[in-house]
This record gives C-alpha cells, sequence and structure tokens, in this order.
C-alpha cells in the first residue's frame, strides 16, 4: 500500500473555483509521480473551513491512513475576524492529533492583508511560525508566496489562486515536502 499525503485544508486546498486537476493537491500527486515517488495524494480541503471545523474533522480525516500531513488553515478565521489565540488553539490541537499518531505535519503559513491591521495581522502572521517552532514542524511560511497581491495568478474574487497561481503553490510546497520524502 503507498503512502498517504493528506493535503488537509480550506478553499485553497480544495481548489475553488478551477477544475480538480488544477488544484495543487493534484498537481502534486503528478510532481510525485514524475519523481518517482510513490505516495497518494489525499484532498482533504473544504471550502470554507475555520481551524475549527477543521478540528472538528481531523477524527474523520486519519482513515485515510496519512503517512504525512500538509496542514493549510487559517486564512478563513483572519478573514472572519476570529482571534488568533483561538485559531491557534485549534490549529494546535489539529497538529497534537496527528502528532499523537506519529504523523508529521508540514505546516502552511499564511497571512492576513494589511487592511486588516497592524497589531491583528502581526498576531494572526505569526501564529504559523510559533507553531511550526513549538512542533518543530516543517513550515511553509507563506503558502500564497509569489501568488497573493498577483492579479494574473488569482480568480476575480482576490483571494483564490488560479491554474496558473496553482502552479506556483505547488512548488512552494514541494520545495518543503521533497526533502521529507
Amino acid at each position: 500500500m503507498e503512502p498517504v499525503i493528506l493535503c488537509f485544508g480550506d478553499s485553497l486546498t480544495a481548489g475553488w473555483g478551477v477544475l480538480e486537476s488544477e488544484s495543487y493537491p493534484t498537481l502534486l500527486q503528478k510532481k510525485l509521480i514524475k519523481n518517482g515517488f510513490p505516495h497518494k495524494v489525499v484532498n482533504a480541503g473544504i471550502s470554507g473551513d475555520t481551524t475549527a471545523s477543521g478540528l472538528n474533522r481531523v477524527q474523520w480525516s486519519l482513515r485515510t491512513k496519512p503517512s504525512l500531513v500538509i496542514l493549510v488553515l487559517g486564512a478563513n478565521d483572519g478573514l472572519r475576524g476570529l482571534q488568533p489565540k483561538e485559531m491557534q488553539e485549534n490549529l494546535n490541537k489539529i497538529i497534537n492529533i496527528f502528532k499523537d499518531k506519529n504523523i508529521p505535519v508540514i505546516i502552511g503559513g499564511m497571512k492576513l492583508p494589511p487592511n486588516y491591521g497592524i497589531t491583528n495581522g502581526k498576531k494572526f502572521n505569526q501564529v504559523f511560525s510559533q507553531l511550526a517552532a513549538q512542533h518543530k514542524a516543517p513550515f511553509i511560511p507563506f503558502f500564497l508566496e509569489g501568488v497573493a497581491g498577483h492579479p494574473e495568478l488569482n480568480q476575480g474574487d482576490g483571494i483564490h489562486p488560479n491554474a496558473e497561481g496553482y502552479k506556483i503553490i505547488t512548488e512552494n510546497v514541494w520545495r518543503v515536502l521533497k526533502p521529507l520524502l
């Protein structure tokens, strides 16, 4: 049985607004095959998910028997104005559930847009690096690096990547994932 990489997240993982074949989990699967890795990628992205809703479904996701998890949650918490402390607590619980099963977790960081305020944005942005340090987890500092703020790489809403944006995101993930395989 091939090892499973579980992509656990929200619409950025689910591939909202693009074809399934253009989402980062599908592109990652193709990259693994091309590079001779036997892993199966499971897309466990749910559009609209917050860290609280992710926490509610994490036990269910263990049915996939993942050997590694790429965790990208928190964007919706920030956009909805939820407290960074609550988000951090939820993410910590999610990470601990996977760690208790000896499943390594790659943490994908998010950043709030500047119009959310400097203080709140800073607290939000620091959650991900703090969790990565606390858990000694591999870390993607900004999941949307090279995509956010580039209209040509995003859909009309300015939030969700388009097919070209997902190609860049897949490379962001690959740089952190490949050394772990």
